[in-house]
């Protein structure tokens, strides 16, 4: 089965948590704490697989999660860190982030990895808050939860030669007789439902990759008929060859038909729009393979044609030495830019603060990911750990900037899914 595009939810592990204790042992009856750090959570990791032609192995995974960090232990025990989990995939797979539609990864290459969510940080155990002014803390942190992202896995095929076209034109038949594919051919529209590739060897030892990509139809760039399956994959290809139905089989007019492909290309990408191009013209053989032949070139006198007659394996020799020609000038070309991608860098002002603050229904609502991450690993069944908790609050300012927004001491203050009365 083919699948070139999911969507799952992935779920980094939460750090082990940090432990609260102190030395026990005979004759030392005044022990220093020795709570042990939590270990990180694992990581969700894509590892691209060159053996793999689909993503149909993720399609029935809807939800990935890492396994937790191990929590630390008294005697000043670090729990292990716990392992990644390790996904493999495609070449040419892209990772989305299915909320903003930005790309986080492109993964193009064998054995290239990228982490797609972020293990939480363990928790520091007792020993860790240890200080001159307090040498026996009885708090330790939680661990930090994981990255929990809702991803779009999507892949566009790894191929040098695209071949495109109107259904039934011929495209599978070329692509069979030049290289080891096998693809399923038929006398009907939309025999090739997913794309096809084969690798085709020169006699001078070079080869490349050619794909034979789902027909067009008018209207494909907005989604009509396979338009999208057939476009994205379309985008990873250095060179379209236009595949023609040059002898009119069907009534076609070739003419009409490649303004038509031309037209859903335009339409679809500017990277589609300014590739290589050349154009195929097939079914030489029929009566009026000529005429037409003679009547596009008069209207594209700028493309470079060439004829072939797949039925009677003509023209091929020469079709395949000008590809192989070509891409040994073009340069590899990355289809997206840098805004394209989803970016971790985050740029903080002076005056800038990591929170925010609003009012809904009389409740104070506070926000931000420092905050939020702070309030997640406090113990409150600590009381240093709730104090400390306090002072980190006071110390980004938050009480300050309650008063001034017209809070009094008594209102409620909301973190997350909790709320707590403002006070002193």
């Amino acid at each position: 089965m083919f699948v070139d595009e999911t969507t799952i939810k992935v779920i980094a592990g939460k750090g082990g948590d940090g432990c609260t204790s102190f030395r026990r042992e005979k004759y030392i009856p005044m022990g220093g704490p020795d709570g042990g750090n939590g270990g990180k959570g694992g990581d969700i990791v894509f590892e691209v697989d060159k053996g793999l032609k689909t993503l149909v192995d993720l399609r029935y995974k809807k939800i990935i999660k890492a396994d937790k960090g191990v929590n630390g232990k008294g005697s000043t025990r670090n729990g292990a860190n716990a392992s990644d989990i390790i996904i493999k995939v495609p070449e040419g797979t892209t990772v989305y982030d299915a909320d903003t539609n930005l790309v986080l990864a492109d993964l193009t290459k064998d054995k290239e990895t990228f982490i797609v969510a972020h293990g939480g940080r363990g928790g520091r155990g007792n020993k860790a808050f240890a200080t001159h002014s307090d040498p026996a803390p009885k708090f330790s942190e939680l661990g930090c939860p994981g990255e929990e992202k809702l991803i779009k896995c999507e892949l566009k095929v790894m191929a040098d030669v695209g071949l495109i076209g109107m259904p039934s034109v011929g495209k599978s038949t070329i692509l069979s007789l030049i290289s080891s594919a096998k693809p399923k051919i038929g006398a009907y529209h939309f025999t090739t439902l997913n794309p096809n590739l084969g690798v085709v060897k020169l006699q001078d030892k070079r080869s490349f990759v050619m794909a034979d990509l789902p027909g067009l139809i008018e209207g494909a760039s907005e989604g009509a008929g396979l338009g999208h399956k057939f476009l994205k994959h379309a985008m990873r290809t250095k060179i379209l060859a236009h595949v023609i139905d040059m002898g009119s089989f069907e009534g076609r007019n070739p003419i009409e038909d490649y303004e038509k492909i031309r037209k859903e290309i335009d339409a679809f990408h500017d990277k589609l729009k300014n590739k290589k191009e050349i154009v195929i013209a097939n079914k030489m053989d029929l009566e009026e393979a000529e005429e037409n032949l003679k009547e596009f070139k008069k209207a594209y006198p700028k493309l470079e044609v060439y004829p072939i007659s797949a039925i009677h394996q003509d023209g091929f020799d020469h079709l395949i030495k000008k590809l192989a020609d070509l891409l040994d000038t073009l340069e590899e070309e990355k289809i997206y830019n840098e805004e394209d991608y989803e970016s971790y860098i985050v740029y903080k002002f002076q005056n800038e603060r990591p929170y925010t603050i609003k009012n809904e229904n009389g409740i104070w609502i506070l926000e931000g990911n420092d905050i939020e991450e702070l309030f997640k690993m406090t113990r409150f069944t600590e009381d240093e750990a709730v104090l400390r908790f306090a002072r980190k609050l006071k110390g980004m300012g938050v009480e300050e900037e309650l008063e001034r927004l017209g809070a009094k001491r008594g209102d409620e203050v909301q973190i997350l899914d909790y709320i707590f009365e403002f006070k002193e």
